[in-house]
């Protein structure tokens, strides 16, 4: 008991191993198989944790503290039985509560780093063509409290055939990028001009910082090099920025789509908003707020997730009713230990409370195998099957406490499950209990 199965270490081997195969067709199978062989390894490693935790537990005590202890200890294997079920519930549940945390948490960094400005404002529906003019973008970077503005031009970009085109931006970049929320290192130089490309980029064509390339831009190649790889979590077709002022030179144009308004010391962003509205003329422009932007999107992404909430609520429920329905039937088999026990002097209370401690000993032995497997599965889903099929990555963001409560909860209804199953049982006359042993 002391050593792990040959089966479970050869699977949990396994999930790292399918951890590095590539993705076929868009479907990140190797991280499905990961996931599979996770909760097949962690299932068949649950009687050595029970022997293992069953030999940590305190040898006095209460009399049915010492017999929930004594019966896991020699026989781990009916723990494991109603332990499994929660194994796997917990480990899901474990696993999308890290994911989903992890991706809020770092959607809410990426906007809070793309979006340092005071107001934002695009094109409106009454500019007519969608773009802000060389003398739209005059006007706005000459109203009353303006301190700064900093344009942006989209544009997009079919690079290779069967692909999606890719998106282009061209906005005020410094030679660090700084700007950006960028990933695996500094600026690399090279010839021609800089560009930074999201991770999209990396996965589909295969770029790398350093890397020369070739860009259509107003209808001409243009060589440039790879500068650096930003984090993007608003395209996964793939995106490339230049700075703008390098863009204008290039293609020759002047247009902007988006600005960015940083205000001048005590200007009042309302105030400010409606200068520029009144500059602008009704309905030419859109403008927004930072804190806005980021509780609408977070406000999305939240709406997005709220399924996987109810699927963990139900992936517990059945966790919980495998508790159920393996203390109902080992409680059914052990009528006439029961019996024994009252004949020796317990009370129907201390059986119950040993039934108790026992189901909070299995639900337990569930519990700390599936948040160990729920963090394993949780990274293979970040770094694994979201990253091969969204092309981008995130940081890792555990919910400690969430998944403290979450575990203390599941133990307390285990042991809850566990009496209301035995309760049947404990019904039952002790001398009718034991008078087939006579």
């Amino acid at each position: 008991a002391n050593v792990p199965p040959k089966r479970a270490v050869g699977l949990l081997l396994a999930s790292v191993a399918a951890c590095y195969v590539p993705p076929l067709e868009g479907l990140p199978v190797g991280g499905y198989l990961a996931v599979a062989c996770l909760l097949a390894g962690g299932v068949l490693l649950l009687p050595a944790l029970a022997v293992g935790i069953a030999r940590l537990l305190p040898k006095g005590g209460p009399v049915p503290a010492r017999l929930a202890a004594a019966r896991l200890a020699a026989a781990p294997g009916h723990a494991v039985v109603a332990a499994a079920g929660v194994l796997v519930s917990v480990a899901l549940a474990a696993a999308m509560a890290i994911m989903v945390a992890s991706f809020r948490d770092s959607v809410d960094e990426w906007l809070a780093q793309l979006l340092p400005a005071d107001l934002y404002l695009r094109a409106g529906k009454a500019s007519g063509s969608g773009h802000l003019d060389e003398a739209l973008q005059a006007r706005i970077a000459a109203t009353p409290g303006v301190g700064a503005v900093s344009f942006t031009r989209h544009d997009s970009l079919r690079l290779a055939a069967g692909q999606a085109p890719v998106a282009l931006i061209a906005r005020p970049l410094s030679p660090d990028g700084r700007e950006l929320p960028v990933v695996g290192g500094g600026p690399v130089t090279g010839e021609g001009p800089a560009l930074w490309i999201s991770e999209a980029m990396v996965d589909l064509y295969g770029w790398r910082p350093g890397d020369a390339v070739t860009l259509p831009i107003a209808g001409q190649p243009v060589t440039a090099h790879v500068a650096g790889v930003w984090r993007d979590y608003a395209r996964q077709t793939g995106a490339v920025m230049i700075a703008l002022d390098t863009y204008r030179r290039l293609a020759g144009d002047r247009l902007a789509n988006d600005a960015a308004i940083h205000l001048a010391p005590g200007a009042p962003a309302r105030q400010v908003a409606e200068a520029l509205t009144a500059a602008a003329g009704p309905g030419v422009l859109e403008i927004a707020y930072p804190g806005e932007i980021r509780a609408i999107s977070l406000r999305i992404f939240d709406r997005t997730f709220a399924v996987t909430y109810l699927l963990e609520a139900v992936a517990v429920a059945i966790g919980l009713a495998g508790v159920a329905a393996s203390f109902a039937a080992l409680a059914a088999a052990r009528r006439r230990e029961f019996g024994m026990l009252r004949h020796l002097g317990l009370t129907r209370r201390q059986v119950g409370a040993m039934l108790a401690r026992e189901g909070a000993l299995a639900a337990g032995v569930g519990v700390v195998a599936g948040l160990a497997a729920g963090g394993a599965i949780g990274l293979v889903l970040i770094r694994v099957v979201n990253r091969q099929s969204f092309h981008w990555s995130m940081d890792v963001h555990v919910p400690w406490a969430s998944l403290a409560l979450f575990g203390l909860a599941l133990v307390a209804l285990g042991a809850l499950s566990a009496v209301l199953a035995g309760r049947q049982a404990m019904r039952q006359d002790a001398v009718l209990a034991v008078r087939e042993d006579w």
